[in-house]
């Protein structure tokens, strides 16, 4: 069941408290890293779910996880568990993307803070790609003609077989950034918008977590631990992945020959681990270096956003990202 936009957010119980800052995207920015860097301060409180994708209504579509909340009173009972000296706070890269979750949140918390990552669109395509891949959105593996079936698939046409999220392969949307941010700052203060720059967060991981502690008025003294949580990997073969989803249950070849040494592990807990190490080692590898040539073509193409972009937030970013030499 789909959530009705039509009742408003203010209507539910006052007993429960809204998030206070949000984490907006996008995927494959360092969202997760930040996410799990945050949720371990003392002063924070985040959901084990991290993605409750609440307010990107408009883009629940097909078959989801029954998990998500459905209502607001669904969403607000993530945050029960927080003590009174505790900021809320949730994750959920689709925000970003949504047309309508800045005005949802800002109804629902006016005072909200928010705050987005945004990387280089090649780049940023590249890894969104790999990661539809792993998750069964995208079938097509060639990453450039993923890209150029965005037309057809707008029509209708060449999608994968068991797509339920279509608008998730219409690549060129994830990167309107402009748009994007503007939606935002149209119903939220500039001051309560952080717009980080993925190639920052990559070169000083430490840095920018204080700097976004600082912003959501968060003591940003004491250890940082610096993680990478959701690296871009390639999936080795859709009939490996077959295979290997038998190992719990130990059905299939590569099941059955390892179900002797993972059952001879004493825990349950070291055979979920094994299990586990398993399935990352025989299904997913290092992605292959990209495609120089497809890589500038999309620079060209993007790099209008790119300037606009700089404009807005009053940053050279066509010099960062390398497109002072693309026509």
């Amino acid at each position: 069941m789909t959530v009705s936009t039509d009742v408003p957010l203010v209507a539910t119980t006052r007993r429960q408290r809204a998030p206070d800052f949000f984490i907006v995207g996008h995927p494959k920015c360092g969202t997760t890293a930040l996410y799990e860097m945050l949720r371990h301060r003392e002063a924070i409180f985040m959901p084990s779910l991290k993605e409750p994708q609440f307010f990107s209504r408009e883009m629940r579509t097909g078959t989801r996880p029954a998990r998500l909340p459905d209502t607001l009173d669904d969403y607000l009972a993530l945050f029960a568990p927080a003590r009174a000296d505790q900021i809320l706070g949730e994750a959920s890269p689709s925000y970003l993307r949504s047309a309508t979750a800045a005005a949802l949140i800002a109804e629902l918390q006016p005072a909200a803070r928010v705050v987005a990552i945004l990387r280089e669109p090649a780049s940023f395509l590249r890894s969104l790609h790999l990661q539809f891949l792993r998750n069964h959105v995208e079938s097509e593996r060639d990453f450039g003609k993923a890209i150029s079936l965005e037309e057809a698939r707008r029509g209708g046409s060449r999608m994968p077989r068991d797509s339920h999220r279509p608008a998730d392969l219409f690549y060129s949307e994830h990167v309107r950034y402009v748009d994007q941010l503007r939606r935002y700052h149209a119903v939220l203060s500039r001051e309560q918008v952080l717009v980080l720059i993925y190639d920052d967060f990559r070169a000083d991981n430490e840095g920018t977590v204080r700097s976004v502690l600082r912003f959501l008025d968060v003591d940003d003294s004491g250890d940082i631990d610096v993680l990478d949580a959701n690296p871009s990997v390639r999936l080795r073969s859709g009939q490996m992945e077959n295979a290997v989803k038998g190992l719990p249950g130990g059905h299939g070849g590569i099941a059955r020959a390892a179900r002797v040494p993972v059952k001879a592990l004493t825990s349950q807990r070291l055979r979920h681990g094994a299990l586990r190490f398993a399935r990352r080692r025989l299904l997913y590898t290092e992605p292959a270096a990209p495609d120089d040539i497809l890589m500038r073509e999309l620079r060209h193409r993007f790099k209008g956003e790119v300037v606009a972009l700089g404009e807005y937030v009053g940053r050279d970013l066509v010099s960062l990202w390398g497109y002072g030499s693309i026509d």
